[in-house]
This record gives structure tokens, sequence and C-alpha cells, in this order.
């Protein structure tokens, strides 16, 4: 029987599918349909048409386990900040849950990056309100994300979000529609994308401390910040401002409720100026929330997480140094990565030598010649089409509960491209480039770079079977200064002195989005900027196995134990406070 028998006259006038339809959209693929195929492939199509629409008809649905937490107060409510000269804040709020059933984060104040859903709270992913919207405003989101709801469950005070840039897709801090976020050691300065804003807020509390001036209207410093993390995201941000910051293992924290880029290198995670913190948070957010398609059979539930703070706790009164010694390598092939400088390279490798000694660790150089392509695989892997998943925020292959409020324009024209072009041309190369690389390479290459993927998980995993963490340079450099952001005919930076300023950021931290190792960015130190005299933070990475999170906050405490940290900035003096 023919399945047109089944949809009646009236159903076929609503569809409003005839043969001139099905026609043209064979000639899209460049196929003539033969004139008896046409019936049978029109009343397909046309029940495609029935059956996806009786869909679209349907209420929307958004699950119960992302409705907006009660909070003290009832109506969530929400304010520019006047004192904002970082520009680091995007909305303040004060969001405390009427009942949480923890104290882990009691009082504690805590800032999100602006592409986490925080219900009532305007969502603006760092872009322009027509791309994200088409108003002239900003939607509220109508959820809370999944690591918001934790937060507000484990006692936090969420007093707001935090700029992020421009569709969360820059490793620099001068993309968001907002204009560029300021590193609070120096204004000026890159503070890192693109969890910029949390990175910022986090350092402006070390730079009042250690009497940075012309911070009077730079806001409330924080005590917590959540960020997100797709090829450095977090750690970069973290090093350049002298933070802690954690790109978990893949899997570990859900990223329901957050804009993505792509599911194989989207991380959430944890931020912070100490490293207790960093557990802490680790602990509130850590377990499968049984909606996000990037959890996996090693996700442990809530009921089973690690209590990450009271372990490392529990480590660090038994002594670093007890035991078998902690065996530490580095990849010497990172001191010397693209854009490294011989400053940053030395601070590096002499402070883990230093500090990893001093506390009885084993340190030695070894070499892996793959770490050197990790960024090569990293594109070939998701840059096909992150331009459709992350700027076009369609749903990925896979289930996952999306963002109701999300809905930025797609496809791109010319006013997204000019728009772009100023503030952030690294969306606009994506988009490129995920248009030129299908046409050339076609799906082929993007899946051979999934299996070198495995390939380089494994060369990671090989040394971490002879070493407990790997270490690297989290960033090449320290921070460099933003780029002039007047338009070119006014004497502003081209397109290629901005992406020339961005070349190599990544080199170090975007294959462990690929591979999913769990990786933290520790402060080890200051060098100098690219004027010559400016002293900024310099953060070293350590890598562990992964699912051993807490091996690598282990790691990070011998460290500390040996005497490793940010020290006090050159020619300032040491900080007024002790954290």
């Amino acid at each position: 029987m023919s399945l047109i028998t089944h949809i009646g006259e009236d159903e076929i006038a609503r569809t409003g599918v005839d043969e001139g339809t099905l026609r043209r959209i064979a000639a899209k693929h460049n196929i003539e349909i033969p004139v008896y195929d046409i019936p049978g492939y029109l009343a397909l199509l046309r029940s495609a048409d029935l059956t996806t629409s009786a869909v679209d008809d349907l209420p929307d649905f958004i699950d119960s386990r992302l409705t907006p937490l009660p909070t003290q107060g009832g109506v969530r409510r929400f304010r520019k900040s006047a004192e904002n000269c970082l520009n680091a804040w995007s909305h303040g709020t004060d969001l405390v849950a009427e009942t949480p059933s923890s104290s882990l984060l009691r009082g504690r104040s805590v800032v999100v990056k602006d592409n986490i859903s925080v219900g009532g709270v305007p969502f603006t992913c760092g872009t322009f309100p027509q791309l994200n919207s088409g108003r002239q405003e900003h939607p509220p989101s109508a959820i809370d994300a999944s690591v918001v709801r934790r937060l507000l469950d484990s006692g936090a005070r969420i007093i707001g979000t935090a700029t992020c840039e421009n569709y969360s897709l820059s490793t620099l801090s001068y993309s968001s529609a907002s204009g560029p976020v300021h590193n609070p050691w120096q204004r000026s300065f890159n503070a890192g994308g693109s969890s910029s804003g949390p990175a910022s807020l986090l350092g402006l509390r070390l730079a009042r401390a250690a009497g940075v001036q012309g911070l009077e209207d730079a806001g409330a410093d924080v005590d917590l910040a959540i960020g997100g993390d797709q090829a450095g995201s977090i750690r970069i941000p973290a090093s350049y401002c002298g933070l802690y910051g954690l790109k978990p293992t893949h899997g570990l924290v859900p990223y329901t409720g957050i804009a993505g880029l792509h599911p194989m290198i989207d991380h959430v995670g944890p931020m912070a100026l100490k490293l207790d913190d960093i557990a802490a948070l680790l602990e509130a957010l850590a377990g499968d929330d049984g909606m996000d398609g990037r959890m996996t059979p090693n996700t442990p539930l809530r009921d089973n997480v690690t209590p990450y703070l009271s372990e490392l706790r529990a480590f660090s009164a038994a002594g670093a140094g007890t035991g078998r010694p902690l065996r530490v390598g580095v990849i010497v092939e990172s001191l010397a990565a693209p854009q490294a400088t011989e400053e940053v390279a030395r601070v590096v490798r002499r402070a883990v030598y230093q500090h990893f000694s001093a506390a009885g660790a084993m340190v030695a150089d070894v070499s892996m010649p793959l770490h050197l392509l990790g960024p090569s695989i990293w594109t070939a892997s998701c840059r096909n089409n992150m331009g459709f998943l992350g700027i076009g925020a369609r749903v990925p292959d896979m289930l996952t509960h999306n963002l109701p409020h999300w809905t930025p324009r797609w496809p791109p024209d010319q006013e997204m491209f000019d728009l772009l072009t100023r503030s952030n041309p690294a969306v606009m190369s994506v988009i490129f480039g995920e248009t030129f690389l299908g046409e050339k390479f076609g799906p082929a290459v993007q899946a051979k770079a999934h299996r070198h993927v495995f390939q380089l998980r494994e060369a990671y995993d090989e040394l971490l079977a002879k070493f407990d963490v790997l270490i690297t340079p989290t960033t090449p450099d320290v921070a460099p200064p933003h780029p002039d952001m007047r338009a070119v005919q006014d004497g502003g930076w081209t397109v290629l002195d901005k992406a020339e300023l961005g070349l190599g950021v990544s080199s170090n931290t975007c294959a462990f989005n690929a591979t999913g190792h769990p990786a933290l960015s520790v402060p080890c130190g200051w060098a100098t900027a690219r004027d010559g005299f400016t002293k900024l933070p310099v953060g070293m990475q350590i890598i562990g196995r992964r699912w051993d999170d807490l091996g690598v906050l282990k790691a990070a405490r011998v460290f500390e134990t040996g005497g490793g940290g940010l020290g006090p900035r050159p020619g300032v003096g040491v900080p007024r406070f002790v954290l």
C-alpha cells in the first residue's frame, strides 16, 4: 500500500509540498528523479513534513531538572554595574537558594561566565543582541544550567555573570560585543579568553592586594568563578591573571545549559585563587545530570562524586613527601611550542624543578613529538562543523538538552560579517573555514582526525603510565596588549594583525580538550610583557590521567608544599594580605 493513501487531500494541501518542491530539493544534490519515481518520493517527503510539523506544533518542553531553583526574595533581579572599568562584569545579581542541600560553598561569592544559563538573567554569550536573538536586547535565560543549580544547592551566592568573548570563541579578551576585558594587573593588556570576565574579577582581588592602582571603579572582586573551555578558555585566562583554573576530565562536569562549540571539546570548570577552592568547586559541580550526552559510563553519579576537598586536605595534612615520590614529566616540546618565549619557558622550567624537587618529587624531561601536532589534530577534528554547531547553535548528533532561549542568527549575512570582523574575526574565520574544509576535504579528514585523537590520547597515556603528571607552560607567553579596536580606516588593527596577536596561545592547551585529560593551570611566577618592562603572571599546566582529577590537585599541592606559587610581583613588593 502506498504511503500517499494515508495522507488526505487536506493534509497534502497543508504541506505545500508539490512536484516542484521535490525536484528543487533533488537538484540541490545534483539528482534528476525519473518521472515514475515522483509519486513515491513525493509521498515520503510529505510524510516527513507532516510528522515533523506534529512536533513543531507541540508546546515547548523544558526538563524540570533545569527549572530555575527557588532563591531568596522570590523574583530574580539583575543590574548593569556602573563600576566596571575592567569591563569584566556582564550582569550583577544576588542569588542564594532558599533551601540549599549542602553548606560546601556557603556564603562564597561566585560569578559564572556569560555563556552559562542563569534563570531570569540576560544571556549574551558575548555577542551582539541582534545576532543573539534577533532583537535589540538579550533574552533572559529560561533555565538554570546544571552547574548553576549545583552552585546554589551548595550554598553559594551567585553575584553575577561575567563577560565572555564573542560567541565564547577567542583565546584573547578583546572580542566581546561590550568591548575589551582588561587584565587587572595592567590595563590595556589581555585577560585571556574566552573566560575573560571571570579571570579578571578573580585577579582583581590579587591586584588590589598588591597595590595596583586604578582599580577603584572595577566593582566587587569575587571568591570563586566558573568558566568554560574548548581550547584553553579556562586555563589561558587563569595563566594571564595569576589564578588556578581547571579543565576537568571530559564528561566529569555536565555542560547542560551552556552554549557550546563542539561536544567533543566542550568543558566547564572551576577558577579560583586557592587550590582548596578549586577542589570545593569541583566537588560541588561534578557528576552525571542525566541530560548531557557528553557524560560517559565513567562519569560518577552525584552520590558517588569524589569528596575532592576533604581528600585534598587529608593529603596535605599527611605531608606531600610521604610514600613513593611523585613522578613529574616535563614535555620538552612544550617549552619550544610556536610563539614560545625563552623567559616564560625558563620561569616554568625553573619553578618545576625547584619546587617539585623541594617537596621530594622526582622530576625529569620527557619528549613527545606528537604534542606539537596537537593543535592540528584539534583543528581537523572539530572545525568542519564548529560554525554550524557553535555559532549557529544547531543540535549535535547526540541527545542533550539545548538552550530554549539561545536562537543566534544563521546563516551568516553581511551585517553579521561587518560586526564580527570588527570585534572578533575568529568567528567569521571559523565559518569560512568550515565551508572551505567541507568543500575541499569532506567528512573524511574529520573522521581521520578523530582517529588521530585516539592516537594522541594514547601517546599521553603512555607517558602518564611512567609519570603521575605531565607539565607544560600553560601559555607560550604572558598576556599581550590589546589590539587597537578602532576601524581599520581610522588606524585600527586589521584582521591579520588581530590574528597574529593570538598565534600559538592555545598550542599547549587545546590538545587536552580533544583527548579529555584533566589539566590545571597553576600560577608559578612572573615574566616580562611585550612592552619590555611590565611584569605579568606566568602559569604552568599540570596534566593528569583521565578521571584522576584528584591526582592533578594533589600534584599542585606538592608544588605548593615545595614553595611554588605566583609569588610577589617583581618591583611591586609583597601583597598586603595572605590568601
